[in-house]
């Protein structure tokens, strides 16, 4: 079983954010970034047509819990916070992610706006940019139709590899570095996108996870038929999905309007489990724990972040935000969560396995 480590609450200075932008409804303005004994975490976060950065010394802290398994924050200062030193983009940015190379003292910041460009720059161990790997893709119909929602993941198994998901254009570009590999076509608004982490018989092919309207779309790259789709599964008819995300085990979850995440097994496109209106609203953000990938985290549209076994169907704590969230995200190896709200608050959750844990089972 899971607990909570801590939950720190800590004000973006007004001096480096007076009003940050509205956004989308999908929160993806934010990426978290812990060094290597915990001590602290950099924040980065986008705000109109720029990232900056955000220091919290994530240091061991209590826990208070309140009534319905509730989280109280603990209000801690900023240590440091500057703007990101990259050129910034010309619209504003809908989605950032972070990356890990094979050094493990650098990793991969990138971000697109609601153009569809895509800006990606190398940050070393001292989180300042490198210009030995900075460059910037713009897509082919660049200044065609109206902005919009653009997501942005990279291939864990391969950082140079980037899908970026524009919305009203209804197309997603997958490139190596700055080189377009190929776009894929489809059917209605991609609102979420993720490379699966495990997935057998797929000979390691880079398989992509998209939700578009009330479906969720399976893409092979290296599949010609069907533009690369080989699987469409739908879900409650005019309940649209916003959130999808795959666990170290290989099950893909997804949520949306109908309040209900849904978790598939890829090897049969069955539903595993549904676990039905565990978020009082919408669901806008999902991620799978790297602890114990039973439990899940869902991020509610009510300013509300919860942490439940998806098997069982059951909460088990809960956090929440003081306004609309403009950003959340999950580290790729540990169980750190990070949120940014409308009101300039960042909130830092730390995750650890209690008794009872599970072990990690994957594919075989």
């Amino acid at each position: 079983m899971l607990e909570a480590k801590s939950l720190l609450k800590a004000k973006v200075p007004i001096s480096l954010i007076k009003y940050p932008s509205p956004g989308n409804t999908q929160s993806t303005r934010l990426a978290l970034h812990v060094n290597d004994d915990d001590s602290f975490c950099w924040v980065y976060i986008a705000s109109g047509c720029r990232i900056y950065k955000v220091l919290i010394s994530t240091e061991s802290s209590s826990v208070n819990q309140g009534k319905q398994d509730l989280l109280i924050p603990e209000q801690i200062e900023v240590l440091e916070s500057s703007e990101v030193n990259r050129c910034p983009h010309q619209s504003e940015v809908q989605s950032i992610a972070l990356a890990e190379t094979d050094r493990k003292d650098c990793s991969v910041l990138g971000s697109v706006d609601s153009c569809g460009q895509l800006i990606v720059s190398k940050i070393d161990a001292s989180d300042t940019d490198s210009d030995s790997l900075t460059y910037s893709v713009s897509p082919r119909d660049l200044g065609v139709g109206e902005g919009s929602w653009a997501g942005l993941c990279f291939n864990p198994g391969q950082w140079s590899m980037a899908a970026v998901a524009h919305s009203f254009c209804k197309s997603i570009d997958i490139y190596d570095q700055d080189i377009q590999l190929r776009s894929l076509r489809t059917l209605q608004y991609p609102s979420s996108l993720t490379f699966m982490q495990t997935l057998p018989a797929r000979n390691g092919s880079p398989i992509l996870a998209v939700t578009e309207g009330s479906q969720l779309t399976i893409w092979d790259l290296r599949v010609q038929e069907n533009g690369g789709c080989v699987q469409r599964t739908c879900g409650s008819v005019g309940d649209m999905f916003y959130a999808v995300c795959s666990s170290p085990n290989g099950y893909i979850a997804v949520g949306g309007a109908d309040r209900t995440v849904t978790v598939y097994d890829p090897r049969r496109w069955t539903a595993l489990s549904r676990w039905m209106n565990c978020s009082k609203y919408e669901i806008i953000g999902l991620a799978f724990s790297s602890v114990d990938p039973d439990y899940i985290y869902v991020q509610g549209v009510d300013y509300e972040v919860l942490c439940g076994n998806w098997k069982r169907s059951k909460k088990v704590f809960s956090f929440r935000g003081d306004s609309n969230w403009l950003g959340f995200s999950k580290t790729s190896t540990q169980d750190v969560l990070g949120a940014w709200c409308d009101s300039s608050n960042i909130f830092v959750a730390e995750i650890s396995g209690g008794k009872g844990t599970d072990v990690l089972q994957e594919f075989p």
